[in-house]
């Protein structure tokens, strides 16, 4: 998609993704890295702050979306369809593709049967 500048950007969505990650690695830091964390280490943590929000917005600007929780539950569950049961599943029954020469079982694919033993 090329750039729109009249596309909105989620800022709110953003700033939530931004919050889960800095917990998430905090706990990290604190439960593996105990020794190794400093003060830099918490600064490169809040470094990321706009470096994730630029990031977000040029994706936004590109028409980038990510699926929200809720569209991802709504695409894993099957839509009830008002039609009966029986024309639903002959659409969901495909036919086969045509033959090809590598698919059929004409004479090129049967092998001669010799009988006799070769020396």
């Amino acid at each position: 998609m090329a750039w729109d500048a009249s596309r909105p950007v989620p800022w709110g969505r953003l700033a939530r993704e931004w919050l889960v990650y800095v917990a998430v690695m905090a706990v990290v830091f604190v439960l593996f890295l105990r020794d190794t964390v400093n003060v830099g280490t918490i600064g490169g943590l809040f470094a990321s702050l706009p470096m994730y929000l630029i990031a977000g917005y040029v994706l936004a600007k590109f028409g980038y979306q990510r699926k929200t929780l809720r569209d991802l539950k709504s695409a894993a569950r099957p839509a009830p369809s008002s039609s009966t049961s029986s024309s639903s599943s002959s659409a969901s029954v495909r036919s086969k593709p045509a033959r090809t020469s590598r698919t059929s079982t004409g004479p090129s694919q049967h092998r001669p049967n010799n009988k006799r033993k070769r020396r």
